[in-house]
């Protein structure tokens, strides 16, 4: 584990890296400048992946369209990590080099926004999608955006008091392990006051262009939590299913917000009841 903090957006190795398998990108929520909530969240997905979760450093102040290109960027650089095979064409002299590898696009929260400026730039990047929670009905909700403009006025301290008592907005304590539990507290936190005002203010204006996703073809997974008190999780996923072309939904009926922190809920399997892993 990374004991400091780099100056810009990285992808951390959550578990044993293994080139063999797909590369599988998850890209985190809002508040997520540490790695200890992460480790969490991809736990059991070293089975199947070569995971990498993309790191965005407290003191990162950048727009929708740079973070997309970061995380191409570090996404190609993976790849080319990944052994080539050597697969024989038409000809039996013809021997070309191939990658046969499918990549995966994961993002949660304000993750998933991100992961949607990533597929608009760059949809043949990734084989499959999936969408956890995704925070791209924040600007359709109200009171968030009228609590993301009177955000800048929040006194220091408050900031503080509030990031402790979102916590059960975030998830149901019961079902959180204590480690888990001390690990969303401190995500919660650790974000500077400055940086979260960017963040709020990025979802706020947040926009997609709706017709180019009616032309991916790519399998979309759409993850959401019924029991949602910070996003309207579940009517956003019907909203986006109406959009891809080629999307399934599963809804988990007793989570909250931070679903991958629950001790019932686990990604890895969530993939396997939607055979959303390689055959």
């Amino acid at each position: 584990m990374p004991s400091k903090i780099r100056s810009h957006p990285y992808l951390l190795t959550t578990q044993f890296s293994n080139h063999n398998y797909p590369l599988f990108v998850f890209i985190p929520g809002m508040d997520e400048t540490g790695n200890e909530l992460m480790y969490i969240q991809t736990a059991g997905l070293e089975a199947a992946f070569d995971v990498r979760c993309f790191v965005i450093p407290p003191d990162e102040l950048t727009s929708w369209d740079e973070m997309a290109e970061e995380i191409v960027t570090l996404t190609k650089i993976e790849l080319e990590k990944v052994p080539r095979r050597h697969v024989r064409g038409a000809s039996r002299r013809e021997v070309v080099c191939r990658e046969t590898s499918p990549v995966y696009l994961c993002g949660e929260s304000f993750g998933g926004c991100l992961a949607l400026k990533v597929l608009e730039k760059f949809p043949q990047l990734f084989t499959k999608i999936i969408l956890i929670n995704s925070a791209s009905s924040f600007h359709r909700v109200p009171w968030l955006n009228l609590g993301s403009v009177l955000f800048p006025y929040t006194p220091q301290f408050f900031y503080k008091i509030c990031s402790f008592l979102s916590l059960p907005f975030l998830a149901d304590l019961n079902r959180i392990s204590p480690a888990a539990s001390q690990a969303l507290s401190k995500s919660t936190s650790s974000a500077p006051k400055e940086t979260a005002n960017q963040r709020l203010s990025m979802m706020r204006e947040f926009d997609i262009d709706e017709n180019k996703f009616s032309q991916i073809t790519q399998p979309v997974l759409l993850i959401a939590s019924r029991e949602d008190r910070v996003l309207p999780s579940e009517a956003e996923a019907k909203h986006l299913s109406n959009i891809f072309p080629n999307s399934q939904i599963i809804t988990l009926p007793h989570s909250g917000h931070a679903c991958l922190v629950e001790r019932d809920v686990n990604l890895y399997q969530i993939l396997l009841s939607a055979n959303f892993t390689v055959a």
